[in-house]
């Protein structure tokens, strides 16, 4: 009942700031942003930290605030946005981060979490999903230690935001301090949006869990262990164009 009270409270709360998503992207000439970046939601984290006293839902509501990197070509028309082929170009910055064989996950959203040694494969540098980044030795100083974190390994860095083709794999790290029973939340933008929910069990501190990019579109993750939310994670998920391929591409800017 508690998991099932959270689940419609942040569906709802990440449907709005998904479907404000694409109208903040084709508005962005008129955005204060200018050419800089997309924003994710039009001012979420203003519109709900005066009202909701929790912390890690606040902290999540800034962060749907964050600008993202920037798709010049990005249409009102999500569905033509993501299923055309993009070049390698528009995937070489975020190559740390996936890997093109794997093991599908089955049934679920993630694999099995298991607990990850940090003092054994510490990243350098932490990327926000604004492009911000911080040593790891600063970041871990300044956030407080009760709070749920998720991130996206790569080969030295974490990042919060990644760009992959279709049928790779991502290595996913939660950081939950005191552990327990999880929700795990997708949502999955395309020309539409649809949510997965399922439940893991966390080891208390680092965990890690594969997550399999089987479908193009907009993959935005989280999880809420002892009813504390972590940030959310998005992993933008495009077909690739055959080599030699003379259909125009695109890349990031």
């Amino acid at each position: 009942m508690k998991y099932g009270k959270i689940l419609l409270f942040m569906t709802a709360l990440v449907c709005m700031a998904l479907q404000a998503s694409a109208q903040a992207v084709s508005d962005s000439q008129n955005n204060t942003m200018g050419s800089s970046g997309d924003y994710i939601s039009p001012n979420m984290g203003q519109m709900y930290s005066g009202t909701n006293p929790d912390e890690g839902l606040s902290g999540m509501l800034q962060w749907l605030d964050q600008p993202v990197h920037a798709f010049p070509w990005y249409s009102s028309k999500v569905s033509s946005f993501y299923s055309q082929g993009y070049s390698s170009t528009t995937f070489s910055p975020f190559t740390e981060y996936y890997v093109t064989s794997g093991t599908p996950v089955v049934g679920g959203i993630i694999s099995n979490p298991t607990k990850f040694d940090i003092a054994q494969k510490t990243p350098s540098r932490i990327y926000y999903g604004n492009g911000q980044a911080l040593p790891y030795t600063q970041y871990v100083s300044t956030v407080p230690s009760k709070t749920n974190d998720l991130w996206i390994q790569g080969a030295t860095n974490w990042t919060q935001y990644v760009v992959s083709p279709v049928g790779t794999w991502l290595q996913l790290v939660a950081n939950a301090p005191v552990g327990g029973s999880a929700g795990f939340y997708e949502m999955i933008q395309t020309s539409t949006t649809s949510s997965k929910y399922n439940t893991y069990q966390f080891n208390p501190g680092y965990n890690t869990m594969n997550f399999y990019a089987d479908q193009v579109g907009r993959h935005t993750l989280y999880f809420v262990v002892n009813n504390q939310p972590s940030n959310v994670v998005v992993v933008d998920v495009f077909a690739q164009a055959p080599a030699g391929s003379t259909k125009p591409v695109h890349a990031i800017s």
